[in-house]
């Protein structure tokens, strides 16, 4: 019918007039498919991380050190379902494996258009007792690391390129807005890393915008058991657990959203409003356990 001919040829002038977008891949300027690199990406929040951007169309590059296995179940998982997800592995912690990470990223799928660091240690120690070179490696991973990625992603993009048209989302935690002492040397790095999100946006600005995306308790962690996260993951102001999926959908949001730079989003439901004397799992089994039955497993 006539009608069902306008309607298509309006459909056809939409995909001509719009080129970022076509059909499930999101497109740059030049009408090729963003590519986003998730740092750590094969476990836990990094593999919900690759999914969300496989998911909303982006090329996604999921970088690992040891967990080769996990990321190839999970690029063969993406690819059956018609995503494009890559395998990059690299040592964070040296210098040389980021750059040679970087350019093999370059020179494989173009310019990287956003960069999840995700990659973290978590290492326990305490203000009294913590070594150096355990302090050191978490500051390589969880400071260094993402702050050197950050820079040399802003020098793919060249000063007369679209302001904002790449982004760095630094993923941090609530903690570093509710400050205990355990986790000392970790914590540490986190407090930089929070720091250094308004700084460098200021830095690398107009190529790069730099955010940060907070979260809350998403996974058990340490020495925790399921018993004490079942307890640990209500001690927020929304009283439920986080969901790596909305984390994740922050970071996509920040990702495509080009207004936003040199802030931090907590998605933590309201966990950093919470002020508590310890970690909180260590609250849990220090100073709720005596008083709660513990839900089944």
């Amino acid at each position: 019918s006539a009608r069902t001919d306008r309607v298509e040829i309006v459909k056809l002038f939409l995909e001509m007039t719009i080129p970022h977008t076509f059909g499930n891949v999101v497109m740059n300027a030049s009408g090729k498919q963003k590519t986003v690199l998730v740092t750590g990406g094969a476990h836990r929040l990094g593999a919900v991380l690759c999914r969300t951007f496989a998911e909303s169309g982006w090329r996604v590059l999921c970088h690992y050190h040891r967990s080769e296995a996990a990321a190839k179940a999970l690029q063969q998982e993406q690819q059956q379902q018609g995503h494009a997800l890559e395998l990059v592995q690299a040592d964070l912690a040296d210098a040389n494996a980021r750059a040679a990470l970087m350019a093999q990223a370059t020179q494989r799928w173009g310019p990287v258009h956003a960069l999840v660091n995700n990659a973290s240690l978590f290492l326990p120690d305490s203000g009294h007792n913590f070594a150096e070179a355990q302090a050191l490696e978490q500051l390589r991973v969880n400071l260094l690391a993402p702050l050197d990625l950050a820079r040399q992603l802003a020098q793919q993009h060249p000063t007369d390129a679209p302001a904002a048209s790449a982004c760095a989302i630094h993923i941090l935690d609530q903690k570093v807005f509710n400050l205990d002492a355990d986790y000392f040397s970790y914590t540490v790095s986190k407090l930089a890393l929070e720091r250094a999100v308004a700084l460098q946006a200021r830095a690398l600005a107009p190529q790069l915008r730099v955010c940060g995306v907070a979260p809350g308790l998403m996974f058990e962690s340490g020495p925790q058991n399921t018993q004490n996260f079942k307890v640990a993951s209500l001690a927020n102001l929304l009283r439920r657990p986080v969901e790596p999926a909305d984390v994740a959908r922050t970071c996509l949001f920040l990702a495509e959203t080009p207004s936003i730079t040199g802030t931090t989003i907590c998605v933590d439901n309201g966990q950093h409003l919470v002020p508590l004397p310890r970690d909180i799992q260590f609250v849990v089994e220090d100073l709720l356990a005596p008083h709660l039955a513990y839900p089944s497993p």
